[in-house]
């Protein structure tokens, strides 16, 4: 297998639209769970906005820390109700709000979750492939047979696809090794969020880190232009009505 360019990130639960500008700037996009649990971060956690200002949508892991992303089951079911009734609350008056209420009612009232990582896996997926219409491929670490620390576990994976790029978030200018990555023949690049236009926002003011959901609810299949189409256009697009 051969992909120019490729992320590796951990899953996180209904990631930002930066998330899914990256997913969608690679050939290959990696979900890299088979690593340590970090409570309270945007593993099973993100924000959304409501008429009170932002808020946070917690799934709950309970307090053992000493696991892997992909090992964190979910027991608890009342959290699915509880969101999507905020989500109710929150965006049933937004554009495009009716266009996803089918598939996230069965997300959060119908489909069961075994763990963390499946929920998240699933969602990133589908939002990525059906609703903002990336090509991107997927995998996932555990299908690579990798060992050693943090960027050795990159570098090797980037290796076994061929990748000539690896694409990062910003935050990895403080941690990546730079000549590591480039003695195996791998270039990193880092993304940059700079410069997103805003869209007509309920409850305002205007909030670019909250949830993917936010521009879906909003812009519906206009969403492409908000995270990254607007890059290469210069007319701005009007949201959707229904």
């Amino acid at each position: 297998m051969q992909y120019e360019k490729v992320a590796i990130l951990q899953s996180n639960y209904i990631p930002w639209k930066g998330y899914f500008d990256i997913i969608h700037d690679v050939d290959l996009f990696v979900f890299y769970d088979d690593v340590q649990y970090t409570k309270n971060d945007w593993r099973n956690r993100n924000k959304i906005k409501t008429p009170s200002g932002t808020q946070w949508l917690t799934i709950p892991t309970g307090t053992d820390l000493n696991r892997l992303i992909c090992d964190v089951p979910i027991f608890d079911t009342l959290w699915t109700k509880k969101h999507w009734k905020t989500l109710l609350h929150a965006y049933q008056k937004a554009d495009c709000f009716k266009q996803y209420y089918d598939f996230f009612q069965y997300c959060y009232l119908e489909k069961s979750w075994n763990n963390l990582s499946e929920l998240n896996q699933f969602l990133i997926r589908h939002i990525a492939k059906e609703f903002l219409g990336i090509n991107t491929q997927f995998m996932d670490s555990r299908e690579f047979s990798v060992s050693g620390n943090k960027t050795e576990r990159l570098v090797e994976i980037l290796k076994m696809v061929n990748a000539k790029y690896y694409l990062s978030g910003p935050a990895g200018k403080s941690y990546l090794d730079k000549n590591y990555f480039q003695s195996a023949g791998i270039e990193i690049q880092y993304k940059n969020y700079d410069g997103y236009p805003e869209y007509s926002q309920l409850y305002p003011p205007f909030e670019h880190f909250v949830s993917i959901l936010d521009v879906l609810f909003h812009c519906g299949k206009k969403s492409s232009y908000y995270i990254w189409e607007w890059r290469f256009e210069n007319i701005p697009l009007t949201e959707c009505k229904e």
